[in-house]
């Protein structure tokens, strides 16, 4: 079974036993959270689609970890002008293990 679920602006692809990295969710490591904005859910070739979410699914994640992303090096420049701007960025996350899906 698994599930596609909207969490900080995004979607994810999910099944029972994955990992996934998702924006930070202030939630205890260890803690268990629920996520009640599923779009989709599948099982083999039954698939649920909400409108916009499935109406009573749910899914359960334990949080792992907190951490940050790799560093992202933004830099600019203009030709001819003298101009150069180094700036880097480093997004924050949180790593949840998906313990179950409920449809």
């Amino acid at each position: 079974m698994y599930a596609v679920i909207k969490t900080g602006g995004k979607q994810y692809r999910v099944a029972a036993g994955e990992k996934i990295k998702v924006e930070q969710i202030p939630a205890d490591v260890g803690s268990e959270i629920t996520i009640d904005q599923v779009l989709m859910v599948g099982e083999g070739e039954s698939v649920k689609i909400g409108t916009p979410v499935v109406s009573g699914a749910a899914v359960k994640a334990t949080v792992v970890s907190h951490g940050r992303h790799e560093k992202v090096k933004i830099f600019k420049m203009r030709r001819r002008k003298h101009y150069q701007k180094h700036q880097g960025h480093r997004q924050n996350y949180t790593e949840l293990r998906i313990e179950a899906i409920s449809a």
